[in-house]
């Protein structure tokens, strides 16, 4: 009896994660300053989206708001939603979707990046989030959880819906680390999505925390190109082809970003953004600071996409073997695996140059 119990929960798991293999997710995490090995906190988010272009770009500051960098979708020649960023305030935000705050019923949603893009241009803490929440009007059109930092130790997640929000502070956790998929811990238990991907977050970050203090590449390097699969227990990286479904990158995965922020006494300038833009497996991190980002991570080619972006997803789209029916939802590891090697290895350089800069 206990085995059917166990089969049914497993089963209607996996019923509720294919529902939403093609939903706007995204998987992410918070690191306390106590927990992260430069001593600084970190702010991770891995992005999954039906947008298949983003890009980074500076928005200068309006007399009386805050300049900042932001992750925007390709296309938005306006800057009008950001979906990640950080601000010269010390300020830094992303989000992931939550689907069990409340029933999915709204006609006002999908406010998210627009309300991240005004707590860039007007935050200066996590305190200042929670009081810009509370300000808007009602209803929000969120359905979310956000993830903020800022330069005065402040760290948490907001699990937002239309009217209220619930707080959960990373620096009262015993480990310093917080992680979020599409599911809200304040939601309704047992419905959402991404209970697959956070198991998979979850066991991969406890098992790199028993060995020391987390880094930024644990999240690019090794999270964003995992195949590790937490329901089946395996990892699937040798596997020649696999079926795209429950792995942390996915078929809408668009950037992979880790914000490192800085502590009280220090500037926001020392801030820095480690960013993989495009499909993570098949793209290159490169390093962006409130001042100056990669030229191929902005919007420079057509349609206000970026290069580096379009590059990876490219890639990708070179390792899906089949075109008709299902096929698509196949991916030939042999194909992606010497791809993500070579990225890795520039991406690994690049983090250890920018190390170098640091010191001198």
């Amino acid at each position: 009896m206990e085995f059917i119990h166990t089969l049914k929960a497993v089963l209607c798991a996996a019923a509720i994660i294919f529902a939403a293999s093609d939903s706007p997710a995204c998987t992410s995490a918070i690191v306390s300053a106590r927990a992260s090995a430069s001593g600084r906190p970190l702010l991770w988010k891995h992005r999954d989206t039906g947008a298949d272009n983003n890009f980074l770009m500076r928005v200068e500051a309006a007399k009386g708001e805050i300049g900042y960098v932001g992750l925007f979708n390709g296309g938005d020649s306006l800057l009008t939603e950001a979906w990640m960023g950080m601000n010269d305030a010390g300020f830094a935000i992303m989000n992931t979707a939550s689907y069990n705050l409340a029933p999915d019923t709204a006609h006002f949603k999908d406010q998210e990046g627009i309300v991240m893009a005004r707590a860039l241009r007007t935050c200066t803490s996590v305190a200042d989030f929670g009081r810009l929440l509370d300000s808007l009007p009602k209803p929000l059109g969120v359905q979310a959880n956000f993830g903020v930092i800022d330069g005065n130790g402040g760290a948490a997640y907001f699990e937002t819906d239309d009217y209220s929000y619930s707080r959960f502070d990373v620096n009262d956790t015993p480990d310093g680390i917080i992680i979020r998929s599409n599911y809200s811990f304040s939601g309704d238990e047992g419905t959402g999505y991404g209970y697959i991907r956070y198991n998979t977050a979850d066991s991969l970050i406890r098992k790199a925390a028993k060995l020391g203090p987390i880094a930024p590449e644990l999240f690019t390097e090794e999270l964003s190109r995992s195949y590790y699969h937490s329901l089946l227990g395996r990892d699937m990286y040798m596997d020649d082809y696999v079926v795209d479904q429950d792995f942390i990158p996915r078929n809408i995965s668009t950037s992979s970003i880790v914000v490192e922020g800085v502590n009280p006494g220090m500037p926001a300038a020392d801030m820095l953004m480690w960013a993989a833009l495009g499909y993570p497996p098949c793209a290159e991190t490169k390093t962006a600071t409130l001042t100056d980002i990669p030229e191929d991570f902005g919007p420079s080619a057509a349609g206000w996409n970026s290069p580096a972006c379009d590059e990876a997803m490219k890639l990708r789209r070179s390792a899906i073997p089949f075109r008709g029916g299902s096929g698509p939802k196949y991916l030939d590891l042999r194909v992606i695996r010497p791809i993500n090697e070579l990225k890795k290895a520039r991406s690994l350089q690049n983090y250890a140059d920018r190390r170098s800069k640091m010191k001198k």
